[in-house]
């Protein structure tokens, strides 16, 4: 595990780094270059998600290294196994599936008229 924690704690550590491999890096978590390219943005924005809903108090900072690495992992394996578009991390995917799901009209509500 690096050392930089010690001066400023594992999650501000994490914070100030620049970039998605940097972080991968740091929690010394092995990645695929083509997956981070395609997906970086929604991998780290679902890693922080996971971060947010995370309880860190009380632990000390090796167990909360281990813990962003675990879930770093996780949210990088929901875009291995899976696409940014069935994972709709983002609102706008989630606000397109909305309108898809307004526009559609089942079979059973069409009703014939008399003309």
């Amino acid at each position: 595990m690096p050392k930089d924690f010690e001066e400023t704690g594992v999650l501000d550590h994490i914070w100030k780094l620049s970039s998605a491999e940097d972080i991968f890096t740091y929690l010394l978590l092995p990645y695929e270059q083509e997956v981070v390219n395609v997906s970086r943005l929604h991998i780290m924005k679902r890693f922080g998600a996971y971060l947010r809903d995370a309880d860190f108090a009380g632990q000390d900072e090796e167990t909360v290294f281990l813990e962003a690495r675990q879930l770093l992992k996780r949210a990088y394996s929901d875009f291995v196994e899976s696409t940014p578009l069935k994972e709709k991390v983002f609102k706008v995917f989630r606000d397109e599936e909305e309108k898809l799901k307004a526009r559609f009209v089942g079979i059973d509500t069409l009703r014939l008229t008399a003309e």
